[in-house]
């Protein structure tokens, strides 16, 4: 899993929310939360933002780790 997914599930975990909750208050649709948790690569970064900034996160560009 990579590193949004874990993220993603870990924070809307200590939210209490379930992934249908964390849908609809993001706006986002059940499926693509799913598919995000799921490490799907082939995601739209602009839902990925949206998702990651009902935590107060975003993601930026940056350098590949050793292994990705």
């Amino acid at each position: 899993m990579n590193k949004i997914a874990e993220f993603i599930k870990s924070e809307r975990k200590k939210a209490g929310l379930t992934q249908p909750e964390f849908a609809l208050r993001s706006g986002l649709g059940l499926r693509f939360v799913r598919e995000l948790e799921q490490g799907k690569e082939t995601v739209r970064m602009d839902k990925v933002n949206i998702a990651l900034a009902m935590f107060g996160a975003t993601a930026v560009p940056g350098e590949l780790e050793k292994g990705e």
